[in-house]
């Protein structure tokens, strides 16, 4: 850890001007627009320009911007002083900001308001996050054997693919196996499984059709040079119409509605939420919440396994299987052994968080600070972050580009307060004050036991540059004496 120069006390730290400039009304948030979809895109968008103001703090406009969305102009955050504002709620306000600078028509999600869209200081958001809250705990037992039998299904896919051709891109049996597993852990209802209303094998193609109009203005759409004015009027231009994605969402309300009404019935009876808006939450927490970043971790953690040495796969083996071995089993007592594994997990939310921004408006005039310098920031100044800049703070992690497995073992437990990929510090818990991850413990189960499947069955793959699962080699069983 980069800790031996000692950081300067508030005190001490110069009060500056915030560097940086929203240029020409229009043309300076349409110039910045155009180079963070087409010529720099991230993190280079917000790297050039910490380079060039020599500041972790700056201004600049972020995407989507004009002509068709709201005002783009925020203060940017990139260091492991500053961007910790962006979690404290008796500083800044976090309505309507989930996804930005904008926000998608309520429409998408049944008119409501849901969960990510509200303060902490709503009424409402004590209600659904308590909500919330139980669906987690309620799902805790089918987690392990709903896991074991999706991945189960897609680890013999991958096997099958690789014999016949030599190579398979890994998310083509993981996308539906995951999403398979979210639901029925979730909801105690297989998706595919023939009854009114099923899903069948569509779950994941409707639920990506209905994501895609919610974050488009704010994705890099790799596209020919020649068709980019195409995919920026189209995507990037105005708010894609909820009307083109109504009739996939109404198949994902209609299952829900049909076989989650235990949890209906609960959301009503104990949280005092209407079983319409409890469903649009319900929906949300499972398909967009969980499976969105679970969709997002899953690959981006196979592709740092993929990368690493055949010696280094077997050590996380090995870790595995001593657990598995000591417990008898896959369980939840035995993933809290696996320490490599862990730590492994913990790295790949530092290098790669799934939601990598953050945004809030300043509730009343601050005092930013960053390693060096304090800010002034007037109330209603929305401030932005990009976690992966701000978690590869060379401040804080030695190497902080390089993916180090054992980051986090042993004294290196210490900078798990700098891992921020929930919406808050690893060390910190979620509750209903604030706007921390409600599924944080969640994905701490599914990171490592994702690792532990794959491990207590194989012993080494390899994934190539463009995603494709090269090799896949099967655990070795010692031979009795």
């Amino acid at each position: 850890m980069a800790e031996s120069t000692p950081l300067l006390k508030a005190s001490d730290l110069p009060l500056k001007e915030i560097p940086g400039s929203y240029g020409p009304v229009f043309w300076g948030a349409f110039k910045d627009k155009m180079d963070f979809y087409w010529r720099e895109g991230t993190p280079k968008f917000y790297e050039t320009r910490r380079d060039k103001y020599k500041s972790t703090v700056y201004r600049t406009n972020v995407a989507p911007g004009p002509p068709g969305f709201s005002n783009p102009q925020v203060v940017m955050l990139l260091d492991q002083k500053s961007y910790p504002i962006l979690f404290d709620v008796s500083k800044v306000e976090k309505r309507d900001v989930f996804t930005g600078t904008y926000m998608p028509s309520t429409k998408y999600n049944g008119g409501y308001r849901i969960l990510p869209y509200l303060d902490p200081s709503e009424e409402k958001h004590t209600k659904t996050k308590e909500f919330c809250f139980d669906v987690l705990k309620l799902s805790v037992p089918r987690i392990l054997p709903s896991f074991h039998s999706a991945i189960s299904e897609c680890f013999n896919s991958w096997e099958a693919a690789l014999a016949k051709s030599g190579k398979v891109n890994f998310a083509t049996a993981l996308t539906p196996a995951t999403f398979k597993f979210n639901v029925k852990a979730f909801i105690g209802r297989d998706p595919t499984e023939a009854g009114t209303n099923s899903l069948g094998t569509s779950g994941p193609t409707y639920t990506q059709l209905w994501q895609f109009p919610q974050i488009a203005p704010i994705l890099v759409v790799p596209v020919p040079k020649i068709l980019i004015p195409l995919a920026e009027v189209v995507v990037h231009t105005f708010p894609i119409p909820f009307l083109f994605v109504k009739y996939f969402y109404g198949k994902l309300t209609k299952f829900f509605q049909t076989y989650a009404t235990e949890l209906l019935d609960l959301a009503e009876s104990k949280h005092g939420l209407g079983r319409e808006e409890a469903t649009h939450n319900l929906l949300f927490y499972t398909l967009f919440n969980s499976w969105g970043g679970i969709n997002i971790f899953f690959p981006g953690m196979l592709k740092r396994l993929g990368a690493l040495s055949p010696e280094e796969q077997l050590e996380v083996a090995n870790d595995v299987r001593k657990a598995i071995s000591a417990e008898g089993g896959l369980t939840l007592k035995a993933l809290s052994q696996m320490t490599l594994v862990t730590s492994l997990v913990y790295e790949a939310l530092r290098i790669d968080p799934p939601v990598p921004f953050q945004y809030a408006h300043a509730k009343m005039d601050l005092v930013i600070e960053s390693h060096d310098s304090s800010f002034s920031v007037k109330k209603g100044e929305m401030l932005a972050g990009y976690m992966p800049l701000a978690c590869k703070d060379p401040v804080v992690f030695k190497e902080p580009d390089t993916f180090l497995p054992k980051r986090f073992m042993g004294d290196g437990s210490k900078l798990l307060k700098y891992v921020l990929w929930s919406n808050g510090p690893q060390t910190e818990e979620p509750s209903t004050s604030n706007k921390h991850c409600a599924g944080k413990d969640f994905i701490l189960t599914m990171g490592p036991l994702f690792v532990a499947e794959i491990y207590s069955r194989y012993d080494y793959m390899q994934i190539d540059a463009d995603g494709n699962l090269t090799i896949l080699t099967k655990k070795r069983i010692p031979r009795r004496a």
